[in-house]
C-alpha cells in the first residue's frame, strides 16, 4: 500500500502548485483592474532644484545673486483708431479741351439761328420771299430786330455781288458777318485781379430762380481750380431750401471751402463772412452765390444791392456775373436790364445754350447791356461750362 500513499502525496502536491498559479494570476488581474479604475493623477509641479549651500566666511554677508528679471506679460495691442477719410475730389477737365467739346455739342444742337443760315445756303434761288423767311427766323431766334436788319442787309449786299453759286463762298460771307455781330474785340476774360494787394478777387453771381445760378457757381469753381487757383465759396442764397447744401457739395467735389449759415440768415452777413475768410486764408478768388430774386420784387433787388455794398466793406467786388437762361428770350432781356441797374453787371453767363436754345440772344444781350458774354453752359455735366469763344460759337452754329 506504499505506492498508494505516494500517489496521494503527489496528487496533493500538484493541486497545491496549480492553486498557487491560479492565485498568482488572479492577483495580477485584480491589480490591473484596480489600476484601470483609479483616475489619473494630475502631474505635480517639479520641485525647485536644491541649491547647495555656499560656504561664507564668518562675519560676511552672503553675496546676493541677481536673478534674471522676468519680462511682464505683453499686453494685447489696442486696435488703431479709424482714420477719417477725405471726401473724394473730382479732377476737373482741362480748360483747353472744354470749349472744343462744347462747340461740337453746339454744332449738333437744334439751333434756330443755325437752321436759318442753313436754309439760306441751301436755297436754289434767293428771292425776296427767301429773305423775308430768313429775317423772321433770325428774329424768332432772339437775335433782335436791330442785329437781324444789319445781318440781312450785309448778306444781301455781299451775295448780290458774288451770288450763291459757290456755297463755300456764301458760307464764308455768313461767318464774317456773324462774327462782326458777336464782336470778338470785347474783353471776355474774368477780372480776377484783386483791387488791393493781399485781397482776393471777389466774384458776385446774380440771377433769377431757375437759371442754374448755384450750379454755375459750382462749375465756375471747377474751372478756376483746373487753372490752379485757390477758391472759397460763399452760400449767400439763404432763402432757398438746401441751396447751401447744394453749393457745399460742389465745393467738396473740387476741394474748396464753403462759408454758409442757417436758412433764413442775413445774406449780406454770409457774403461778408465769406470774403473775410478769403482775406484771412489768402485765397485767390471768393465766389458769392446770391438768392434767385425775381426782378419784379423791388425790395429784394434793393437787398441785392446791399449785399454788394456790405461785401465791399471788406474787399472790392471785381466781377459781377449775371446768369441768364438762353431759352427765356425777351424775358431774359428784361431781367438783364434790371439787374444791370442794381449791381453794375460786368459779364454774362448764358446757360442752356443747347438743344432748343436760341443762340441769337448772345448778340442781343451784348447789344442791350454793353457787356460781353463771358461764359456759356451747354449741358448739365459738371464740366459743361467754358469761357465763351466768339469764333468757336460762330463755327458751331454753322456746323463747321
Amino acid at each position: 500500500m506504499d505506492w498508494f500513499f505516494w500517489v496521494i502525496i503527489g496528487v496533493i502536491g500538484v493541486a497545491i502548485i496549480i492553486a498557487g498559479i491560479i492565485i498568482t494570476i488572479d492577483g495580477r488581474r485584480q491589480r490591473q483592474l484596480e489600476a484601470e479604475a483609479r483616475p489619473e493623477l494630475e502631474p505635480t509641479e517639479a520641485e525647485p532644484p536644491v541649491v547647495a549651500p555656499v560656504d561664507v566666511p564668518v562675519g560676511e554677508e552672503p553675496a546676493v545673486v541677481d536673478a534674471e528679471p522676468v519680462p511682464p506679460a505683453a499686453e494685447p495691442e489696442a486696435e488703431p483708431a479709424p482714420v477719417p477719410t477725405e471726401p473724394a475730389i473730382d479732377e476737373p477737365e482741362a480748360p483747353t479741351s472744354r470749349w472744343a467739346r462744347l462747340r461740337r455739342r453746339l454744332a449738333t444742337s437744334n439751333n434756330a439761328l443755325a437752321r436759318a443760315l442753313g436754309d439760306l445756303l441751301s436755297a436754289d434761288k434767293i428771292d425776296d420771299e427767301v429773305w423775308d423767311d430768313f429775317e423772321t427766323t433770325l428774329i424768332t431766334s432772339d437775335l433782335g430786330v436791330g442785329p437781324t436788319t444789319e445781318l440781312t442787309e450785309a448778306l444781301r449786299k455781299e451775295l448780290a455781288i458774288d451770288g450763291v453759286a459757290d456755297p463755300e463762298r456764301a458760307k464764308k460771307v455768313l461767318r464774317t458777318e456773324l462774327l462782326k455781330l458777336v464782336d470778338p474785340t470785347l474783353d471776355r476774360s474774368l477780372n480776377l485781379t484783386p483791387a488791393n494787394e493781399g485781397d482776393p478777387a471777389v466774384v458776385l453771381v446774380v440771377g433769377v430762380n431757375g437759371t442754374g445760378k448755384t450750379t454755375t457757381v459750382g462749375k465756375l469753381a471747377r474751372v478756376l481750380v483746373a487753372e490752379g487757383k485757390s477758391v472759397v465759396l460763399g452760400a449767400a442764397d439763404t432763402f432757398r431750401a438746401a441751396a447751401a447744401e447744394q453749393l457745399a457739395t460742389w465745393g467738396e467735389r473740387v476741394g474748396v471751402e464753403t462759408v454758409r449759415s442757417d436758412e433764413g440768415a442775413d445774406p449780406a452777413s454770409v457774403a461778408f463772412d465769406a470774403v473775410a475768410k478769403g482775406v484771412d486764408t489768402g485765397v485767390d478768388v471768393v465766389i458769392v452765390d446770391t438768392a434767385g430774386r425775381l426782378h419784379t420784387k423791388t425790395g429784394l433787388m434793393d437787398e441785392l444791392g446791399k449785399v454788394k455794398r456790405v461785401i465791399e466793406k471788406k474787399a472790392p467786388v471785381t466781377e459781377v456775373l449775371l446768369v441768364l437762361d438762353a431759352t427765356t428770350g425777351q424775358n431774359g432781356m428784361t431781367q438783364a436790364r434790371i439787374f444791370a441797374e442794381v449791381v453794375d453787371v460786368t459779364g454774362i453767363v448764358l446757360t442752356k445754350l443747347d438743344g432748343s436754345a436760341k443762340g441769337g440772344i448772345v448778340i442781343q444781350v451784348q447789344r442791350e447791356l454793353g457787356v460781353p458774354v463771358k461764359l456759356v453752359g451747354l449741358g448739365e455735366g459738371v464740366d459743361d461750362l467754358a469761357p465763351f469763344d466768339p469764333e468757336g460759337f460762330v463755327q458751331g452754329i454753322l456746323g463747321e
